[in-house]
């Protein structure tokens, strides 16, 4: 091993005061040069040069325990911003956060079937209006887009429902905007999101499984977001778990995704709206495209029994791929979050009893099944968190 020089020495060292800050804030420069085993002489120096940046203040001091008082430090949440963009639903989504992962300004543009180059021009479009609207430093850029990426590059290597394929995305923004710019798998950024802001804040191990258009696990291992060695790790939604008829995008036929996501529940909700008169959709039966997953979650909770059969199948199915991950991952924690995630407990609750019988017992026993309170920000405050990670590496 190369020993380090004093230059990364010094920036692994301010890394490891900020990250303290930010994690036990407000705390004074005594209680980090404990926390980190630092001198007091090196904690002050390196607070200096980031109260220099902006990037934390003093706030107060501590209570006095017979000596002088230390001064209580802290990170200021607005002193950057950043910007997490979500393209993996049937509008792209921007938002402008701060430190904290705290949405300040949001955008959604409809995507309407674009793809390709047209697909492109609308993240151009949405960046163009969002970035006028931070008020602070802009940090740099964290996008979450469907299909297999290869991170490390910021190349989408394809992403079959927006018609790209080696996309040099990252590369793209980097020259247009002038910023960093951090791509990465929907579901991945999700389970980063969820770690980070979450209620699985500390949790070392997670999967969460993101339903929206598509279906894909994104997992996290000792605390680091788990990429694969193609960086296509947690592509559940393309393996075959029915025999039916419906061609997938990617070209197989009876993949998970083809009855777990929203365009499976649209297909289904449609198919009732016209078979069945007792469905409280009946009424559009002859303009069934006029469905929205909005109408169908109201008419879930109205009580449609048959949308309610629907849900519990898709929990059914989805159990399926869930004990693979329990048995194949034995992490405890698997979060359930996107678009369907709404269902709720409809959902959770064939999930939970199908592995009972599907993995091991021990196993399934361990294994904690929940909801994501993050909602429909999941991919963008996971955006924002790959940006807190990558350039201030306290994530």
């Amino acid at each position: 091993m190369k020993k380090a020089t004093r230059e990364q020495t010094k920036t692994h060292n301010l890394t490891l005061v900020l990250k303290t800050i930010y994690d036990q804030g407000p705390i004074s420069r005594a209680d980090i040069a404990r926390a980190t085993g630092l001198t007091r002489t090196t904690v002050s120096g390196l607070v200096a040069e980031i109260i220099d940046e902006g990037l934390v203040e003093e706030v107060g001091v501590q209570t006095s325990t017979g000596g002088k008082p230390g001064t209580l430090l802290s990170v200021v949440d607005d002193s950057r911003h950043l910007i997490g963009i979500d393209l993996a639903n049937s509008e792209f989504r921007g938002s402008i956060l701060d430190l904290r992962g705290r949405v300040r300004q949001k955008i959604s543009l409809p995507v309407q079937e674009r793809n390709g180059s047209a697909a492109l021009s609308l993240v151009y479009q949405l960046l163009d209006r969002l970035l006028p609207q931070a008020s602070s430093p802009v940090l740099g850029i964290g996008i979450g887009t469907p299909g297999l990426i290869d991170a490390r590059q910021g190349i989408i290597r394809t992403a079959v429902n927006l018609d790209w394929q080696n996309l040099p995305l990252r590369d793209l923004l980097m020259e247009r905007y002038g910023l960093p710019v951090y791509v990465a798998n929907d579901s991945q950024v999700a389970a980063l999101g969820e770690y980070t802001f979450g209620r699985s804040t500390g949790t070392p191990n997670l999967v969460v499984v993101k339903i929206g258009r598509g279906i894909g696990a994104g997992i996290i291992i000792n605390g680091r977001l788990f990429h694969g060695d193609g960086f296509g790790a947690g592509e559940i939604g393309h393996v075959r778990v029915v025999d039916n008829n419906i061609q997938c995008r990617c070209g197989h036929y009876g993949c998970l995704e083809t009855v777990v996501s929203s365009r499976a529940l649209l297909r289904q909700a449609r198919q009732i709206a016209v078979q069945s008169p007792d469905s409280l959709l009946h009424p559009y039966a002859g303009a069934p495209e006029q469905i929205n997953t909005e109408m169908v979650l109201e008419a879930f909770h109205q009580g449609d029994p048959h949308l309610q059969a629907v849900v519990r199948q898709m929990g059914h199915h989805l159990a399926v791929a869930v004990a693979h991950l329990v048995n194949a991952l034995n992490i405890h924690h698997i979060v359930i979050a996107g678009s369907l995630a709404r269902f709720g407990e409809a959902l959770l609750e064939p999930i939970r009893t199908d592995i009972q019988h599907r993995a091991m017992a021990l196993l399934a026993e361990q294994t904690r099944i929940e909801l994501s309170v993050l909602d429909q920000d999941i991919v963008i405050q996971g955006a924002a968190a790959l940006l807190l990670s990558q350039e201030l590496g306290i994530v």
